[in-house]
């Protein structure tokens, strides 16, 4: 990898470890259903202005005879995934939840095997076991599974770690010939449209405060538009396998994150999964396996 997209790989990291601290910042004062909502309508218009701006806006256009496979991605890549990480946010840590973000090249590699029949390895199975090994580590140590409680938040999370990566192979399939900042945005788009009708039974009680507006405008912009646009970039320059791995960095800022800001406690417990969720996927995406 060069210096370059190096750079642009921390940098990525960074943003969408910060994405997990501005959701629990914001998600007792918007309800998780309202910040899904609001997250992808401001990314789409950001991702919208960056595509004029490229002169792409017609490749949009062009999708519209896919437009019932344009919103199943923009459900299982924005819409289900924010409601669920916005939920988790308002019982567990922001470094835990990026914790089962780390989860998704797993959860990515058991559906190719599922869906597209791409073939595993004997090590990727024991990466798998592994890092679901992790997740049930983690739950003993923080699970009550009561209404509201961290058992339900750690499903949630786990749940929307899933549509991320039934989201990644659908767009493999039926996306791969269209420009993937064309995806990103229209799926950003498709994912507002559809939170939106939900979002009017559960609007925030209270006019969230400056503070909380703030917080969700730089999850919008930053952590959901520039970190798609930086995303596909990296994809462009180094390829979806250097890319995808971004997702080992992600909990290390999260913790960092949390720690600094919110003053977030981070246990044995948590490091200890994290370790073990991140040498499965590891295994599991063939990031070691051939060592």
């Amino acid at each position: 990898m060069k210096i370059r997209d190096f750079l642009d790989f921390i940098l990525l990291a960074a943003i969408w470890g910060a994405s997990f601290l501005f959701t629990r910042m914001t998600a007792p004062a918007f309800g998780p259903v309202a910040i899904a909502e609001l997250r992808s309508a401001i990314a789409a218009l950001v991702l919208l202005s960056m595509l004029q701006w490229r002169g792409g806006v017609g490749d949009i256009r062009g999708l519209a005879p896919n437009a019932l496979r344009f919103v199943l991605l923009g459900a299982f890549n924005s819409a289900i995934p924010f409601t669920l990480f916005a939920y988790a946010a308002l019982s567990i840590t922001a470094g835990l939840a990026s914790i089962l973000n780390a989860t998704v090249p797993l959860f990515a590699a058991l559906v190719a095997w599922l869906w597209l029949r791409d073939r595993l390895t004997s090590w990727q199975w024991v990466g798998m076991a592994v890092g679901f090994a992790g997740v049930a580590w983690l739950s003993a140590g923080q699970a009550s599974f009561k209404p509201g409680g961290d058992g339900w938040a750690i499903g949630a999370a786990l749940l929307a770690s899933l549509s991320y990566g039934i989201s990644g192979n659908f767009a493999k399939r039926y996306f791969a010939h269209v420009r993937p900042l064309a995806v990103a945005t229209g799926s950003q788009i498709a994912a507002a449209v559809l939170l939106l009708p939900v979002t009017l039974f559960y609007l925030p009680p209270a006019m969230p405060s400056i503070p909380d507006w703030l917080a969700l405008l730089a999850l919008g912009v930053f952590c959901t538009g520039i970190a798609y646009a930086l995303y596909f970039k990296l994809i462009a320059r180094a390829g979806p396998a250097k890319a995808m791995a971004v997702a080992f960095l992600i909990p290390a800022f999260a913790i960092l994150w949390g720690v600094v800001f919110l003053a977030e406690r981070v246990t044995a417990v948590m490091l200890s999964g994290c370790a073990i969720i991140l040498i499965g996927t590891a295994l599991a995406t063939q990031i070691i396996g051939r060592r």
